[in-house]
């Protein structure tokens, strides 16, 4: 009986792995929607448009006092938004580790960011102060939600598993993207048969993501099990933002090899992430394409991604997940310097790039995320994973900053959009340098057959 049991052990717990893998997914699933419906199609020419509606004569908005090009509010509200996460991010992931309430402060994240999302509904007129603040509320949310999300990666896949899991997480979250914007994209084309204005039809979109947001979390919310891990460093005491940053960037400096694929992260992803929340301010105000346009080039994009993440997480088994990112960098350079000489008036073109950035998106980032979580020494995850989540989201505010600025100060979107071709290359340069097996074995982890 007693060998029995233990010989049921591996299954079982192989068995518990697989159903927190599937809670995992969803998670992807319910919070995909903001990024893609919000973040990436309806919010930018929506709050751009409300900002035009309250400028003055020269196009310039004055939120406390500061004069703003209306065209670039929507690109500092990022930026804002991300420096407040960056506050956040690491306060939230050390109390995550030294209490072992991981779930709890992912689930207050997560309906944070729902509310505010829900919230948008009332952005209308020109209230583009209200628009900026649920931006800022909604997105540093989502980034501390995501960093809490990010960190059950390596408690709930084996270092062989991880590339799979994290691939078919972004897979899912994209095609329920896919899945909303067409229901999207049925709503503004019919609004005026639904008795809808137009501004309406697209309020309802950004509140239907944070509805949407809410009621999926709570699957994984329920499912997800809580883990009290041995810290390294221990300790009882959470301390401020900015303090437990410089705390945990300490720590890392033991671990230099990690530190320094972070900061690779840190840029390329800088570049993808800015690709992603301005490509519909790009597509509207320099293309002067259609918000219809935009949202089928968007569903495109989350239709892809799927097949792109699946694919580069094949290619990843068999070439190893460092050279397939490097690859991947390549493609998005490439693209975002086509995207440059794209002629406007002309959706044809502008679907060719946003093929082009679906079969790369998902994989770049799904692979990024398994690859670092074999970098983490044990027992520091939720702490790691709030810097990596920094460098996916909260140092992302040097992208939509440099793009506001190059279009405040050029009034070209053309500008702004091949500024950052430099994010990638640097990227590239700097990933590169890495000697991942190494670096995994120096943070005291198994290093897999292929990485």
């Amino acid at each position: 009986m007693g060998i029995g049991t233990v010989r049921d052990q591996p299954a079982d717990e192989a068995a518990g792995r697989r159903r927190e893998q599937r809670a995992w997914y969803v998670y992807d699933w319910a919070c995909s929607v903001y990024s893609t419906s919000v973040l990436t199609v309806f919010l930018g020419p929506y709050l751009t448009s409300v900002a035009e509606e309250a400028a003055d004569a020269d196009g310039f908005v004055h939120p406390l006092g500061i004069p703003v090009r209306a065209g670039s509010f929507f690109a500092y509200s990022v930026s804002l938004s991300l420096i407040v996460a960056v506050l956040l991010m690491p306060l939230v992931g050390s109390l995550a580790d030294r209490t072992g309430r991981t779930k709890r402060l992912l689930g207050v994240a997560a309906y944070v960011g729902a509310g505010a999302t829900a919230g948008m509904f009332f952005l209308d007129g020109d209230r583009y102060l209200l628009g900026g603040l649920l931006l800022v509320t909604a997105n540093a949310a989502q980034a501390v939600a995501m960093m809490l999300y990010n960190s059950y990666l390596p408690q709930i896949a084996t270092p062989e598993e991880r590339d799979a899991v994290s691939s078919r997480g972004w897979a899912l979250g994209y095609a329920a993207g896919a899945l909303v914007l067409v229901a999207d994209l049925v709503l503004y084309l019919r609004h005026a048969d639904f008795g809808l204005s137009e501004s309406a039809a697209v309020r309802i979109c950004l509140a239907s993501a944070g509805l949407w947001w809410g009621a999926f979390a709570v699957i994984p919310l329920r499912r997800l099990r809580d883990r009290r891990l041995p810290s390294a460093e221990g300790g009882a005491r959470a301390a401020g933002g900015l303090r437990q940053l410089a705390a945990t960037v300490r720590h890392m400096r033991r671990h230099p090899l990690t530190l320094a694929f972070l900061l690779a992260y840190l840029v390329y992803n800088d570049g993808i992430q800015t690709v992603i929340t301005q490509a519909s301010v790009y597509g509207s105000e320099e293309l002067g394409l259609g918000q219809s346009t935009l949202i089928v080039a968007v569903l495109m994009v989350q239709v892809l991604a799927v097949a792109g993440a699946l694919a580069l997480g094949r290619l990843a088994d068999r070439y190893g997940a460092k050279r397939t990112i490097l690859g991947s960098l390549i493609a998005w350079t490439a693209t975002l310097a086509a995207g440059y000489f794209l002629p406007a008036g002309q959706p044809g073109w502008f679907f060719a790039l946003a093929a082009a950035i679906g079969l790369v998106l998902g994989g770049s980032q799904a692979l990024s995320r398994s690859l670092f979580s074999h970098l983490v020494p044990p027992g520091k995850e939720a702490e790691y994973f709030s810097a990596y989540e920094l460098s996916d989201r909260g140092v992302s505010w040097l992208g939509p900053l440099l793009f506001g600025l190059t279009y405040q100060l050029t009034g070209s979107y053309r500008d702004a959009i091949i500024s950052l071709v430099a994010f990638f290359v640097l990227g590239f340069v700097l990933l590169a340098r890495v000697p991942v097996r190494r670096a995994i074995a120096d943070a005291g982890n198994p290093v897999p057959k292929r990485i």
